[in-house]
């Protein structure tokens, strides 16, 4: 991912973390208006990120912003974050302190004085209440070059207005729960195009959250690679065994690009069908080790689970007829003869979003 393509060649101020979220382009825009430059670091982990969006947040606000990808720590620091998750598996105050670290190392190489956060003061529970603030502040070491504009005036005086870098009688006081003070300066800097204010981390949503804890709960080393292909198609878990079924032929697409040597791809020979793919991995658990290569009766199971997605190998269930799945990995391929069925001995199962509670307690 390349962080210096096309940013032209200025003399940066600030660099501000920037989400594409109202409040992080409100930051921006209140800092441009006092005639500072700032560029805006765009975190891309597994869960968060739209890089895509560069060229439409610098021709619509007016804000220059580079992609920076933080995938392998952001994994390393999910597996146990020091300050814990939040309703489900979002890790929101490490997550900031993890970026605000990193974006302190960026300011020499940018040449800029000070980082900007668009944090608003009680907006949320967990990550923006004032002691957490003064927390991820502290823990991120960046406590002399950390501006919050949007709350700056509920909070204390920052090196950079002390100085008259900033000046702080034009800085808002916005706090609380509610967007009015938000929308009345989105208003006043003629922002019209206004981003949800959903926060756009999928580990804070329910459903996607569950599909991620059986990979951080099996694998020894997760890989972003592997909370990608766990948003593809339908996930099933038996015991240590995941297997993935697509939904359609832009799935199957999907999931094909996502495959690693090693895994094992289910596809029905004589039959229309969905592709399904087989992770093969390093488990946590050494009692899981035919996880990394899964024994024959294993590829059996998955293979009829798999063909039970398809109408017409179904129908040649209900006829007494077996099909035949063929099962590949890498270069090599093998056939299967298997009578379709949903219920097998392995007991498929989808991930399910109780054991959330159950992770977070440490009791799974």
């Amino acid at each position: 991912m390349n962080t210096s393509a096309n940013i032209p060649n200025t003399a940066w101020d600030a660099l501000a973390l920037f989400s594409g979220g109202l409040d992080s382009i409100l930051a921006v825009k209140v800092l441009q208006e006092q005639g500072l430059n700032v560029l805006g670091l765009h975190y891309v982990s597994p869960f968060f990120g739209k890089p895509h969006l560069l060229g439409h947040w610098r021709s619509e606000y007016g804000i220059e912003v580079i992609p920076v990808d933080v995938r392998r720590p952001y994994l390393d620091m999910l597996a146990a974050p020091a300050h814990g998750y939040g309703k489900h598996l979002n890790p929101c105050v490490d997550c900031k302190i993890l970026m605000l670290r990193h974006a302190r190392g960026l300011l020499e190489t940018y040449g800029a004085k000070f980082l900007v956060s668009g944090e608003v003061l009680g907006q949320r529970p967990m990550s923006q209440r004032a002691d957490t603030l003064n927390l991820i502040r502290k823990d991120a070491g960046v406590t002399d070059v950390l501006l919050r504009p949007l709350s700056a005036q509920k909070l204390g005086p920052t090196p950079m207005e002390q100085s008259g870098l900033v000046d702080r009688e034009r800085l808002p006081g916005i706090w609380g729960r509610g967007r009015r003070g938000q929308l009345e300066l989105a208003e006043h800097f003629g922002v019209t195009d206004i981003p949800t204010p959903a926060g756009g981390c999928r580990l804070a949503e329910i459903e996607p959250a569950a599909r991620y804890l059986p990979v951080l709960s099996h694998l020894a080393d997760p890989r972003p690679e592997d909370f990608q292909l766990s948003h593809l198609g339908r996930q099933y878990w038996a015991g240590p065994f995941w297997l993935s079924i697509g939904r359609n032929e832009a799935a199957n697409k999907a999931m094909e690009a996502a495959t690693k040597p090693d895994d094992l791809r289910f596809r029905l020979k004589d039959f229309v069908g969905p592709l399904a793919v087989g992770r093969q991995y390093a488990p946590k658990n050494p009692v899981d080790a035919d996880a990394a290569r899964w024994p024959e009766a294993v590829v059996a199971d998955a293979a009829a689970f798999a063909a039970s997605y398809s109408p017409r190998a179904r129908a040649e269930a209900d006829a007494g007829r077996p099909v035949t799945v063929l099962v590949l990995r890498g270069n090599d391929a093998a056939e299967v003869r298997v009578t379709p069925a949903r219920t097998t001995p392995l007991d498929w199962t989808e991930p399910k979003s109780a054991a959330l509670s159950l992770w977070k307690k440490g009791r799974l």
